[in-house]
């Protein structure tokens, strides 16, 4: 989905196209654009501290030891993107980035340190970038889901693209000037530069003040949140597909990537500058097509887009496996780099297209997870088959991997988010009940009873089928709906939530696109009333054993005529 700008207040003609907006138009919210510069800072660190590594790296250990430089970096994403994502949902997100920020310059010195003082060993580099790994890990999930904060909605999709071009822009220049630092002043220095880019951003962060909204129910707890997390996410088809995908692409696209100093080195017989030189074209590829992918998104469908960049990407990874000269490598590297960010930025823009504002930021750690899985397993795959087969057959698997992610599209095409409203509904008012409740109170049992006419039974149905997932998506369970016997016209939705706090959060989490299917089942309902909703606490047989655990003398049904929540 392409992003917009606010429309102008002035009228349209109707023949007239709608003004395509500036890409740099998000840059006009003044936090945003703070963060925006500063954090392509801290990406020239972060890609000079890659050269420094990945160079280093080739000096004193094998391919298959240089390719886990980056898998090194991967892993921790992997590992720990779920607990960051459901801290940042929960959690204030500044205080996340900046606590990430600061791990990371403290990494980054310590490296610089442990170097200058020749203390440096294939592991002991590893360790370190696999703790730089940690606070990226702990960095994305809060940072991507703030970008919502900092840019309203219409700008959301823009501002996404604009990260991914800040990264690559530093990129185009970070790893030829990572080259230069590297070649003049060894990989200590390329350490030390990158611990000090994290200052400015660190700067910004702490004197940005955002508004919270008001938190009305009490936060959920780590392993709760993490819970919510996936099971929002594999209940969601439109999701899950992007995880399938950016779990295959990353498996094939990280081969370009973690075998690039091996193609400097061996393939176009080259140095560190030569090194930086490669990554620059690559560089210089994903800003060219990040600059492009507004046009793109504005005329071709999200999975259209997705299937020609990573057949580009692949195509790519042939070149430059198979080619000597360094005058075919660059341009072929300069594609896999426009494949990157067209593939990777229209996976993201889709994740938070797809949720609501209450889980984008673990629904992003679990893309991030597959994506980044995808190339820490890849990597290390990579490199096995480079150090034993040679780089070029490597890269040529790799190809075909990424052919097989243009296959799967055929089964599992991305979803299109044109017109998909996922902001909270809050149309839903907590029930008074007669019988004193408390949050822990519970199990709470629910159930809705439906007319529904002979004729529109089938469509009833895959209205219900849908509602299923739905409610099992935002956390009830045991789902399941029944058919009066006596009366078959009279059909019964009942599920259950583990206490009080958990129904009144399921409710809250309705957005307007869940609400056109329940529209859509109550207008099918036949009667004079609506739908009649029960809501009952189980309790046990013994009165004692009810007190003890805090029950009281909760049994008797709550019932709502006018609410069927």
């Amino acid at each position: 989905m392409s992003s917009s700008a606010d429309a102008s207040p002035s009228p349209t003609p109707p023949s007239a196209p709608p003004e395509r907006p500036s890409a740099l138009a998000p840059l006009r919210h003044p936090i945003f654009r703070a963060v925006w510069i500063t954090s392509l800072v801290t990406n020239f660190g972060g890609l000079i501290q890659s050269v420094g590594a990945a160079w280093m790296m080739t000096s004193i250990a094998s391919a298959q030891m240089t390719a886990l430089v980056q898998a090194s970096v991967t892993l921790p994403i992997m590992l720990l993107s779920l607990a960051a994502g459901a801290l940042a949902d929960t959690v204030d997100r500044r205080k996340i980035m900046l606590a990430a920020q600061t791990f990371m310059l403290l990494v980054s010195a310590g490296l610089a340190a442990m170097t200058w003082m020749g203390w440096i060993t294939p592991w002991v580099l590893l360790t370190f970038t696999f703790l730089i790994g940690c606070g990226t890990a702990f960095n994305g999930p809060a940072w991507q889901a703030s970008v919502g904060d900092m840019v309203p909605r219409e700008d959301l999709a823009g501002a996404v693209t604009l990260n991914s071009m800040g990264f690559n822009m530093a990129r185009s220049v970070g790893p030829a000037i990572g080259g230069l630092i590297v070649a003049a002043a060894g990989a200590a220095a390329a350490f030390a530069v990158n611990a000090f880019s994290y200052i400015g951003l660190l700067v910004v962060l702490f004197r940005w003040k955002p508004e919270r909204p008001k938190q009305t129910l009490p936060r959920e707890g780590l392993l709760a949140a993490m819970a919510g997390g996936l099971r929002y996410a594999f209940l969601s088809p439109r999701v899950s597909a992007v995880l399938l995908r950016a779990l295959v692409f990353g498996v094939g696209a990280s081969a370009v990537q973690a075998l690039m100093p091996l193609v400097a080195r061996h393939t176009v017989g080259g140095g560190p500058l030569v090194f930086g030189l490669l990554l620059g074209a690559f560089g210089v590829g994903a800003v060219g097509g990040a600059l492009f992918v507004g046009r793109l998104r504005a005329r071709f469908e999200t999975e259209t887009i997705v299937r020609a960049a990573t057949l580009a990407f692949a195509v790519a990874a042939l070149g430059v496996g198979y080619s000597p000269w360094l005058v075919l490598t660059l341009p072929a590297l300069m594609v896999a780099g426009a494949g990157w960010v067209l593939t990777l930025s229209t996976f993201n823009v889709t994740v938070q297209m797809s949720v609501p504002r209450w889980v984008v930021a673990r629904a992003l750690a679990l893309y991030q997870m597959a994506a980044f899985g995808g190339m820490a397993g890849g990597s290390w795959l990579w490199g096995a088959l480079a150090q034993a087969h040679g780089v070029d057959l490597a890269l040529g698997i790799s190809a075909g991997v990424l052919l097989l992610c243009v296959l799967i599209g055929l089964k599992v095409p991305l979803p299109s988010t044109e017109n998909l409203n996922m902001d909270l509904l809050r149309r839903w008012t907590e029930p008074e009940t007669r019988l004193p409740i408390e949050p822990r109170s519970g199990p709470v049992i629910v159930s809705i009873a439906y007319r529904i006419r002979d004729e529109d039974i089938d469509a009833f149905l895959a209205l219900m089928d849908e509602r299923r997932r739905i409610r099992r998506r935002d956390g009830a369970r045991q789902w399941r709906l029944m058919r009066d016997l006596a009366e078959p016209e009279v059909w019964v939705e009942k599920y259950q939530t583990p206490t009080w706090l958990d129904y009144v959060r399921h409710n809250q989490r309705i957005t307007h696109a869940d609400a056109a299917i329940s529209e859509g089942i109550r207008a099918l309902h036949q009667g004079p009333d609506k739908p009649v909703v029960h809501r009952m606490i189980e309790r046990t047989t013994a009165p004692l054993a009810a007190n003890l655990h805090g029950e009281r003398h909760y049994g008797e049904p709550l019932t709502d005529p006018t609410r069927a929540s």
